[in-house]
């Protein structure tokens, strides 16, 4: 049998070698050795061969827009919402689209090939959703773009936040989503969470909400979406984002969230990299970094994805749609630096965020879509470690990103050397 790719000689995440054969857009086989004709053999000798990267929380109805209408200057995320109210109204279809564009070409080169976008509705235009809409059209043949329905200034707190939900739904967004934290009061935060679940539940969605994102140990917004995930049925697809007030609890009260969140089948998504810079900024010393208490989360039997969130965007200033930097970002800070732990941070960057986001056709599987990513290390660790270059992207069954492996000239003891950048010290 003819194939089209054949990836030859990859080391797969859990060690084994194998070859991977590739037709029509999907995985054709995988074996220790395949011997057969194929349109192009890639040698991936040494390589680590893995399924894309997966991001499963990002706003990319405003990344690439830093220094739009200006810079945040104290760093916090109250003043993002507020800078990202100023640039709303300055939007057009074309320039959200460009932007998002441009960032799904960086995030394609960079083997992140599935990305869960919230996208505000609080412009009664709804020009962010037409635009990341067009933006999905654009790239279904090689990228998985879902959308949520962010409700951004609140879903009570805006007067039309509720109608532009629905419409926002009604034209094809695929993810309930909401933000009770941001409410006037925490009892309209609470009915938001019990309101947005039934909208769900009724359309048979799945729902991701912005939760908790505040040091306030008080704010307890997830205990109401794990209650409602369960009594509406939303186990598996329903997800808690952020988290980060149950880094400041109290440990009691966690050690009872934490099974009631298990036995809903409630997934958490911290975003790594946002959560250390926008937690904390009120306080001294000792200084809080915010992101929320993802060992335990596992230990608990909880599904974790680690997320981007923001790229050069009114909450960010820095981002490179690089999932292997939120995975670096992410175990250091939960100071999770076993090999196990580190390999559970590369998982959470890939299957752990697919399955987060049901993604049912990903994976390095015989039938599955043909989408992998061939990187210059050896092992999940070492790709880590490294941020390892991306050799190789295959979406689809069909490369679309490649480079050459790149060396290092060193001088050893007087003598010009050339290693390769994987075994740099």
């Amino acid at each position: 049998m003819d194939f089209d790719i054949i990836v030859k000689g990859g080391v797969l995440p859990d060690g084994s070698k194998a070859d991977i054969a590739i037709a029509g857009g999907r995985i054709a086989a995988i074996e220790p050795v395949i011997d057969a004709d194929a349109g192009r053999v890639i040698d991936a000798s040494g390589n680590l061969v893995s399924p894309p990267f997966v991001d499963p929380h990002f706003h990319m109805d405003a990344t690439l827009s830093y220094g739009l209408p200006r810079i945040n200057a104290s760093g916090t995320l109250l003043e993002g919402i507020a800078l990202w109210g100023e640039l709303k109204p300055l939007l057009t279809h074309e320039a959200v689209k460009e932007r998002a564009l441009r960032y799904c070409d960086w995030a394609v080169s960079m083997g992140l090939l599935a990305i869960r976008s919230h996208v505000d509705v609080c412009d009664d235009r709804l020009l962010a959703v037409d635009a990341l809409l067009d933006v999905k059209r654009t790239v279904a043949p090689y990228l998985d773009l879902q959308l949520v329905a962010f409700p951004q200034d609140g879903f009570y707190r805006s007067p039309r936040a509720r109608e532009n939900t629905l419409r926002a739904l009604d034209r094809g967004v695929d993810v309930v989503g909401g933000i009770p934290h941001f409410e006037r009061t925490m009892e309209e935060g609470r009915r938001s969470v019990t309101e947005l679940c039934e909208i769900a539940a009724g359309r048979g969605l799945m729902v991701d909400m912005h939760c908790d994102e505040t040091d306030d140990p008080l704010s307890r917004h997830v205990e109401q979406l794990a209650y409602e995930t369960r009594r509406q049925g939303l186990g598996g697809r329903a997800v808690g984002s952020h988290l980060t007030s149950m880094h400041s609890m109290d440990n009691y009260y966690v050690s009872k969230l934490l099974p009631l969140i298990a036995e809903a089948g409630l997934a958490a998504i911290p975003n790594p990299l946002i959560n250390i810079v926008l937690q904390g900024r009120h306080d001294t010393y000792p200084k809080r970094r915010g992101m929320t208490r993802v060992p335990e989360m596992l230990k608990a039997g909880i599904r974790v994805g680690f997320g981007q969130d923001c790229v050069l965007d009114p909450w960010y200033s820095l981002g490179t749609a690089d999932m292997l930097d939120v995975a670096f970002m992410g175990l250091h800070v939960a100071q999770m630096t076993s090999p196990a732990d580190m390999r559970r941070c590369f998982d959470m960057v890939t299957t752990e965020s697919a399955t987060i986001m049901g993604l049912a056709d990903y994976g390095l599987d015989v039938g599955k879509a043909a989408s992998l990513v061939i990187l210059d290390a050896g092992d999940p660790v070492e790709a880590i470690r490294l941020r390892a270059d991306r050799l190789c992207v295959i979406a689809r069954g069909r490369v679309v990103a490649e480079r050459e492996k790149r060396d290092m000239a060193l001088s050893i003891e007087g003598r010009p050397a050339t290693v390769s950048r994987r075994h740099r010290r």
